[in-house]
C-alpha cells in the first residue's frame, strides 16, 4: 500500500479533525488552534468556492514574509492542488484569522523568483513540505496573502 493510498483512506478522518480544529479556532477567537506544542503556527483561511460560491474555511500552516502571509498548496504531495487553491484563483479577495487577528487579504501565487526565495522558508516552517515536493511531479505553489 502506497503513501497516497493510505492518505486517500485516511482523508475522511483528517477532514473531520480539520473541521473540529476550525470550529475550536473560531469559537475561541483564535486562542485555541493557532499554536500547538511542537507544531507550526496555523491560520484559518476563508475561501469562496469557485463553482459553488459557498464560503469555506481551512486550517493551514503559514509563515510570514515581512507583512505578507505565505501558505503552501501542498495537499500532502497529491497530484492535484487543494481545492482552496482554485477557489483563491477565482476569488482572490478574502480573509484569514491568524490567532486573534482577522485580516482582509488578497491572494496571489508567488512568482518564480519569489518561490525560489520562499520555498526554503516553507521547509523550515514544516519539513514535511520537502517530502511532499519529492512525491509529486507538480511544483507546489506558494500563495502570498497581501494585506488589503
Amino acid at each position: 500500500m502506497g503513501v497516497l493510498d493510505i492518505a486517500d483512506r485516511s482523508w475522511p478522518v483528517l477532514r473531520r479533525a480539520m473541521g473540529l480544529h476550525t470550529a475550536l479556532y473560531k469559537a475561541s477567537g483564535g486562542r485555541i488552534g493557532h499554536r500547538f506544542p511542537g507544531t507550526p503556527k496555523m491560520l484559518i483561511l476563508e475561501h469562496v468556492g469557485a463553482k459553488s460560491g459557498r464560503v469555506r474555511s481551512a486550517p493551514l500552516v503559514y509563515f510570514t514574509d515581512g507583512d505578507d502571509i505565505v501558505i503552501v498548496a501542498s495537499k500532502g504531495g497529491f497530484p492535484k492542488n487543494p481545492a482552496w487553491y482554485y477557489n483563491l484563483k477565482a476569488h482572490p479577495e478574502t480573509t484569514v484569522q491568524v490567532g486573534r487577528e482577522k485580516r482582509a487579504v488578497r491572494a496571489r501565487e508567488a512568482t518564480p523568483a519569489e518561490h525560489e526565495r520562499l520555498w526554503p522558508m516553507a521547509v523550515r516552517t514544516y519539513s514535511g513540505y520537502a517530502g511532499y515536493q519529492e512525491r509529486t511531479e507538480r511544483k507546489i505553489p506558494l500563495i502570498v496573502l497581501e494585506r488589503r
